[in-house]
């Protein structure tokens, strides 16, 4: 994913003019998507032997890996990197985010068992989603005024995703659509702070960050390891700060 310029997406013809001027439009055009794909998933999911499903598993976490690097190696500068992470991680590590996290999936677990892998669906769906460069750009041109299309065409995207991760990862994709609003919609709601905060070297070495998480997510996809990424994601929003502190914003 990259930085798009917020007038190289138009919006195609069909969307109204009036639409526009919905707030949070964007991010609700996003979750409708994603709920799309997971119900595609789930459908389409039954039809699909087991053996298939971990070869889709494979060329999925390869794919997340690739993104991830993609993100990961845009950073020009590593020692914010390393110090959000070692930062986010003493904080995870005090907020329980991991435990949190992992509660709140076996909940769901419980709630719909039968249903697949509820808690990894949940975890590993809504950072693929929450982080990257569309969704803070497209964010901000949202809650600006503008015309969402960064967000629609990012919709897009993760419409198709929820399809695959639905159909390996079980309905658990679904409710990533929870932290989706949350973020997104916070930085919509609070866009004219976060532009100021946000510059694009901030947004880099945030999306360096959130690369790294996304490739340790392939990691677990991969069945290679599985590494406490609830816990190091406070990393991507001290970054900000460690940009600032430092002159490098």
């Amino acid at each position: 994913m990259h930085l798009y310029a917020l007038d190289l997406i138009r919006l195609p013809p069909f969307f109204p003019e009036e639409f526009s001027a919905m707030i949070l439009q964007g991010t609700l055009v996003n979750i409708a998507a994603i709920a799309i794909g997971c119900l595609i998933g789930r459908l389409c999911g039954r039809l699909i032997s087991e053996k298939a499903r971990l070869t889709i598993m494979a060329g999925l976490g390869l794919a997340v890996l690739l993104i991830g690097m993609q993100l990961s190696l845009q950073s020009r500068q590593p020692l914010i990197v390393i110090g959000g992470l070692i930062g986010g991680g003493l904080c995870g590590e005090l907020l329980g985010i991991e435990t949190r996290l992992e509660n709140f999936g076996l909940f769901l677990q419980r709630r719909f068992s039968g249903s697949g892998q509820i808690a990894k669906g949940f975890v590993t769906a809504s950072l693929i989603y929450c982080v990257g460069a569309m969704a803070i750009m497209g964010s901000l041109q949202d809650g600006l005024g503008g015309r969402p299309t960064i967000l629609y065409a990012k919709a897009a995207l993760d419409g198709i995703a929820s399809v695959a991760l639905t159909s390996t990862l079980g309905i658990g994709v679904l409710f990533s659509i929870i932290p989706l609003a949350l973020y997104q919609g916070g930085i919509t709601l609070f866009a004219g702070l976060a532009k100021a905060i946000l510059t694009d070297p901030v947004v880099i070495e945030m999306n360096a960050v959130g690369g790294l998480l996304i490739c340790a997510i392939a990691l677990d996809l991969l069945s290679i390891k599985r590494l406490p990424i609830g816990n190091l994601l406070p990393g991507i929003f001290i970054v900000p700060a460690l940009m600032w502190v430092f002159g490098m914003a």
